[in-house]
């Protein structure tokens, strides 16, 4: 049986390798799904639009320090961004927000009163009106 020493040594080896990254069609689909351009990540990465280009077609990989920079951001898109029939990635649309809607309580006319009370007209939200 492994101790925990040899365990730890074992894991500790993984975790020193190098970074692995999605397979290039994966990449632009990420980038895709968070509406960035290739030239715009290739500014933020700090490289040129045509090494974008190349990742994406799988014909070079980044080196370090831009491959774990690289990574990083695609490990955040692809929790944003799950691949379609990915587990916990959801096929339905999301439902819409809604605003809460005040409650218009009965006012009791009180003696003396000129008439039956009335309340102020409550208008829709701006996203509601838009929908008409």
């Amino acid at each position: 049986m492994a101790t925990e020493e040899e365990l730890f040594a074992s894991v500790d080896a993984l975790l020193e390798e190098e970074p692995q990254l999605p397979s290039p069609a994966e990449r632009a689909r990420l980038r895709e799904a968070a509406g960035i351009t290739q030239a715009r990540l290739a500014a933020a990465l700090k490289t040129s639009t045509q090494s974008v280009k190349n990742w994406e077609n799988g014909r070079s990989e980044p080196k370090p320090p831009r491959l774990e920079a690289y990574q990083r951001l695609l490990k955040g898109w692809a929790a944003k961004y799950p691949a379609p029939g990915a587990p916990g990635a959801s096929t339905a649309a999301p439902a819409p927000a809604v605003a809460p809607q005040p409650e218009v309580s009965a006012t009791v006319a009180g003696p003396g009163a000129a008439g039956p009370a009335t309340a102020a007209p409550v208008e829709a939200p701006p996203a509601q009106a838009a929908r008409t």
